[in-house]
């Protein structure tokens, strides 16, 4: 088989926006084809034409990864255009703030669904070509919440600890077949456009870049089988843990 036409892996990145999700969709591109997933296609095609005319394949495909179906369709799409997925990179979530009695019913079920829920729906969608090659990796994006959240964190600190017990339930099954699982948590704010609207009082060396984080999860995908990691911590170096 010659360099132009041996496939190229395929990275799926769920929860594309201006931030990680587009740092690790930019990451990945230099050596995978990738499959961009958010609400609305047409956010994401600018993104699409950028990796494109750097020389990339990139596609986008909109899904509510709040619903299975929505989930379901998006990875048939992506397996036909692209093949099967190599690496998993489960960056989608809903965050919203308020405490208990704060928080409606309704809010922290589809908080769950978005971060969670999905995130099982779409392992569930690659695990199979996984586990029949033997190798592939899932990331999923975890947060400070996942771990110690705040009383303002009613409906997402639950289903950031969701997550993570999934990773690790998915770990323990999965890495012995050849699946590296990992949670990270992002422990801190990122550096975008959102963040620095709502806390103008963070300096930049007090944020997380994106394509600092896309790093982290670019070497998580290529560790030695023999040394890898599973729950991993990101945070600025001024955070107090």
């Amino acid at each position: 088989m010659t360099e132009s036409n041996r496939r190229r892996p395929v990275c799926v990145v769920i929860g594309v926006g201006p931030g990680l999700g587009a740092a690790l969709a930019r990451k990945f591109a230099k050596e995978y084809a990738v499959a961009l997933v958010a609400r609305g296609e047409d956010k994401l095609a600018a993104l699409a034409k950028e990796i494109e005319t750097a020389g990339g394949k990139a596609i986008a495909v909109s899904a509510d990864v709040a619903k299975a179906a929505d989930i379901a369709a998006a990875f048939e799409k992506i397996r036909r255009e692209l093949g099967e997925v190599d690496a998993l990179l489960y960056n989608a979530a809903m965050r919203p703030f308020g405490k208990l009695m704060d928080t409606k019913p309704s809010t922290f079920e589809n908080t769950w669904r978005v971060t969670t829920f999905g995130a099982f729906i779409a392992a569930h969608e690659v695990v199979p070509a996984m586990l029949k090659r033997g190798s592939g990796t899932i990331i999923f994006t975890g947060a400070t919440a996942g771990i110690k959240p705040f009383a303002t964190s009613a409906a997402f600190g639950p289903a950031k600890f969701a997550m993570r017990g999934l990773a690790q339930v998915m770990a323990r099954d999965l890495q012995p077949q050849g699946i590296h699982v990992a949670y990270v948590n992002i422990d801190g704010a990122i550096d975008m456009p959102a963040i620095r609207e709502r806390f103008p009082q963070l300096s930049e060396d007090a944020m997380l870049k994106p394509s600092a984080i896309a790093d982290t999860y670019w070497h998580l995908a290529h560790q030695d089988r023999s040394a890898w990691s599973h729950d991993v911590d990101v945070r600025p170096f001024k955070e107090k843990w």
